[in-house]
């Protein structure tokens, strides 16, 4: 790659886009885009599920995509930043993660926020900081929530840790083995990056479903 053409590359990069963001930065933009994502309520938008599993994909032999990447530099990228972007929520959220949530207009965030404390109600502290992991907007919000909600700061460490070896490594890996046993499986690369999008946002249509029975059940108890 030129110097010119890596100079130009971050005006052109999509933050919207897997296959952008990773050729234009490559295992860099894994890191920094998932301690966004974890870390800070402004990454809720960011492709965290999509770009671990086009990592994946394009570390695998005969595929052809923006870049190849070596798969042990993205496993460590994946879960170097998922760990220290969640780390740094909760202590952000300890030092007024509410105060932060409610200049914010987003009413997706503020619904990922509902959606979290419900999580951290209904299963304890534990399993809501593992499952967290795989709901897009909620595993934004629900690190400084835990942290503002003063979950133990060891608590919150060892499952956080746990929860975010698990999604990164797990799908990264779930990429590479589609990626190697499907030849030339980066022609296809739009959908199925559409197709792990639209699985990832299963839990949180599901959870919207029964939030919305609950309060029309309510409803028809007054």
């Amino acid at each position: 790659m030129s110097v010119f053409s890596l100079a130009s590359a971050p005006q052109a990069v999509n933050l919207l886009d897997a296959g952008s963001l990773l050729g234009a930065f490559g295992a860099l933009g894994i890191a920094v885009v998932l301690f966004a994502e974890t870390g800070l309520l402004v990454g809720f938008f960011l492709p965290g599920d999509s770009l671990l599993f086009t990592a994946g994909l394009l570390c695998a032999s005969g595929t052809h995509g923006p870049v190849r990447m070596p798969l042990p530099q993205v496993l460590i990228a994946a879960v170097a930043g998922a760990l220290l972007g969640a780390q740094a929520g909760y202590w952000i959220g300890r030092r007024g993660g509410r105060a932060l949530l409610a200049r914010s207009r987003s009413r997706r965030l503020h619904e990922g926020a509902a959606r979290a404390e419900e999580l951290l109600g209904r299963y304890g502290h534990a399993r809501a900081i593992v499952l967290a992991r795989f709901v897009p907007v909620v595993r934004t919000v629900l690190n400084p929530l835990a942290g503002a909600l003063n979950v133990p700061a060891r608590l919150f460490t060892l499952w956080q840790v746990v929860g975010g070896v698990v999604w990164t490594v797990g799908l990264v890996l779930a990429g590479y083995a589609l990626g190697s046993s499907v030849p030339n499986v980066d022609r296809y690369l739009l959908p199925i990056v559409a197709l792990v999008v639209a699985v990832s946002l299963v839990p949180l249509a599901a959870e919207l479903l029964r939030s919305r029975g609950r309060r029309t059940a309510g409803e028809e108890n007054i």
